[in-house]
């Protein structure tokens, strides 16, 4: 399906709208998948919802306990390259 492509759906009496199989696969909104909706000039707007609250860093900050020798700044860039290098394989 192309991005030009219209497709129709209807809202039911309880106000649910089924979104084509096509566009959930491609989303990987799996079943239970949390969306925003935001209501636009040209529309209804669906996008994934965040996993967690909007924060401050400062918020969180060493709320977590480490035990263990500090990461240096290489090392934990090591860390982020390769989780992104995995990611970009799954």
């Amino acid at each position: 399906m192309t991005r030009t492509e219209r497709l129709t759906t209807t809202v039911s009496t309880k106000g649910q709208v089924i979104l084509p199989a096509g566009i959930r696969q491609r989303r990987r909104w799996d079943a239970g998948t949390r969306l925003t909706i935001e209501e636009t000039d040209e529309g209804v707007l669906l996008k994934p919802a965040p996993a967690f609250a909007p924060t401050e860093a400062g918020a969180v900050f060493g709320s977590l306990p480490f035990a263990g020798k500090a990461k240096s700044v290489a090392e934990m860039d090591a860390a982020v390259a390769a989780e992104a290098r995995r990611r970009a394989r799954d």
